[in-house]
C-alpha cells in the first residue's frame, strides 16, 4: 500500500473499506460540542455495541417475567447461555468448540489455568515470562510460586530487551527456552505485551517449549480481537483472554480460556466447581465431581447473564467481520498511522512498537520526550482519547471495527502542534 499524507487520501480510504458498517455499531462517545471523539483507547476499554443495550434489557425482562423459570423459558435461557458463545468464540482464535470457555474473569482463570498447568518438581520448577508484563499476570506467577515454596526470585525466569533496545528479540527467547528448558515447568507469555505493543510468535515458542517438555500458555488480553490466532493448531496447552478491550464487552467483563484438546480428558489437578461438573448429573447434586471434557470443565460458577449477554453483541459482530478482514483492516490502518507519524520527523515522538507489520497488531506506543501526560492530557482536551502509561507512554491503538482513516488522519494533525 502506497500512503498519502492528506484527508482526501484519508477519505478514499474510508469509502472503500469494506468493514466501514461496522462503525455505526457502536456508541462512540461525544465531545462537549457534541463531535464524536476520536477514540483510540480499544486496547483498554473498547466501545460499547449498540446491541449491548437491548440484549441486556431483553434479559432484565424476562427476569421480571419468569423469575427463576427464565433459566429453561428465557428467550434465551440462562442455563446453556453461555453455549450462544461457544461457536463463535472458537473461530475468534481458532479453536475448536470444546477447546473454549468464557468464565470468570482474566487473572482468575490465569490462575485456575496455573492450578492445573504450573506443577513445580525439584528439578522442574521455573516460569518463564517477559519482563515489563502486565502486572496482575507478574502478580499471579509471583503469588503461585510462592504457593509451590519457592522464592519468585529464583523461580521466574524474564525475558529482557538487550542493553540499549527496547523490544525483546525473538532468538533471544529461543534462546533461553533452549539453555533453561529443563529447568522451566511453564512459559507464560503475553501474546501482546501491553505497554510495548509486541506481538510473540505463538507457534515457534510453543514448539521450542514442548520441545524441552514445558508447559506453554499465553495471556491474549492484547490478542484476542485484534490479532488472527490459530490456537488449536498453533498448540500452547492454554491461554486466557479478557473481552473488554478489543472484544468490546464492557469494564470488567467476563474472561475467555482456551484448553488445548489434548488435555479435555485430562487428570491434571483443578480446582472445582459445580459447573464445570456433568451436564448431564449436575443437578442431582452428588458429591463427586465428573468434569466436563474440554474447556468447560474448569467452570466453576453459573456465569452472569447480563455479561454475557453484553459479550454476546459484540461478538456477533467479530463474527460477522471475521479477524482474517479484521486483521487486513488493522494492518493498514495501523501502518497508515504509522505513515503519518514516521512524516512528522519528530524528535519529540519515538514509536516503541515493532515495525515489522507480523511482530504487532492495532498498537503503535509512543515514547514522548518530555510531558507524555500533559500530551495526553492535551490530546483529550482535543476530542482525542488515547492511553498514558507512566512515565512517558502514549498508546494510540486504532480499531478496525470503528475507527477510520480520517480518524487517524485528524489525530496526527493534532500532533503536529506538539512534535
Amino acid at each position: 500500500m502506497k500512503y498519502e499524507n492528506s484527508l482526501s487520501f484519508a477519505l478514499e480510504m474510508d469509502s472503500r473499506d469494506p468493514l466501514k458498517g461496522f462503525r455505526s455499531e457502536f456508541l462512540i462517545p461525544k465531545t462537549a460540542q457534541g463531535k464524536d471523539v476520536l477514540y483510540f483507547s480499544g486496547n483498554s476499554l473498547g466501545l460499547q455495541p449498540k446491541k449491548a443495550r437491548d440484549y441486556i434489557q431483553e434479559e432484565l425482562e424476562d427476569w421480571a417475567k419468569l423469575g427463576v423459570e427464565g433459566h429453561l423459558h428465557a428467550r434465551h435461557p440462562w442455563l446453556p447461555y453461555h453455549e450462544n458463545l461457544t461457536e463463535m468464540t472458537a473461530r475468534l482464535v481458532g479453536a475448536k468448540p470444546i477447546e473454549v470457555v468464557v468464565m470468570n474473569t482474566l487473572s482468575v482463570n490465569l490462575h485456575l489455568m496455573m492450578v492445573s498447568f504450573y506443577r513445580p518438581t525439584k528439578e522442574r520448577f521455573k516460569i518463564l515470562v517477559e519482563a515489563g508484563a502486565f502486572p496482575s499476570d507478574q502478580y499471579a506467577v509471583a503469588s503461585q510460586a510462592r504457593f509451590h515454596g519457592y522464592d519468585p526470585k529464583d523461580a521466574i525466569v524474564e525475558l529482557k530487551p538487550r542493553s540499549g533496545e527496547t523490544l525483546i528479540r525473538d532468538e533471544d527467547i529461543l534462546e533461553t527456552i533452549q539453555k533453561q528448558g529443563k529447568q522451566i515447568a511453564l512459559i507464560l507469555l503475553g501474546n501482546v505485551n501491553y505497554l510495548t505493543g509486541q506481538a510473540f510468535n505463538i507457534p515457534e515458542i510453543t514448539k521450542a517449549g514442548h520441545a524441552q517438555g514445558c508447559m506453554v500458555g499465553f495471556d491474549l488480553a492484547h490478542g484476542a480481537g485484534n490479532l488472527k490466532v490459530q490456537l488449536h493448531d498453533e498448540g500452547p496447552d492454554f491461554a486466557v483472554w479478557c473481552s473488554y478491550k478489543y472484544l468490546n464487552s464492557g469494564p470488567g467483563a467476563l474472561s475467555g480460556c482456551f484448553v488445548h484438546e489434548r488435555h479435555a480428558r485430562t487428570n491434571l489437578p483443578r480446582f472445582a466447581g459445580w459447573w464445570g461438573h456433568n451436564k448431564s448429573v449436575r443437578f442431582k447434586m452428588g458429591p463427586d465431581f465428573e468434569a466436563i471434557p474440554g474447556a468447560e470443565g474448569w467452570q466453576l460458577s453459573n456465569p452472569p447473564i447480563f455479561q454475557l449477554a453484553a459479550l454476546r453483541a459484540s461478538m456477533e459482530l467479530f463474527d460477522r467481520a471475521t479477524m482474517s478482514e479484521i486483521r487486513k483492516k488493522g494492518d493498514l490502518l495501523t501502518g497508515y498511522l504509522e505513515y503519518l507519524l514516521l512524516q512528522l520527523n519528530s524528535k519529540k515522538i519515538e514509536i516503541t512498537t515493532p515495525r515489522e507489520v507480523h511482530r504487532r497488531g492495532c498498537q503503535l506506543s509512543l515514547k514522548v520526550k518530555e510531558g507524555a501526560k500533559a500530551l495526553s492530557e492535551e490530546l483529550v482536551r482535543s476530542g482525542i482519547i488515547s492511553d498514558f502509561r507512566e512515565p512517558d507512554i502514549v498508546r494510540v491503538a486504532p480499531a478496525p471495527l470503528y475507527n477510520q482513516f480520517s480518524d487517524v488522519f485528524q489525530f496526527v494533525q493534532v500532533l503536529k502542534k506538539y512534535a
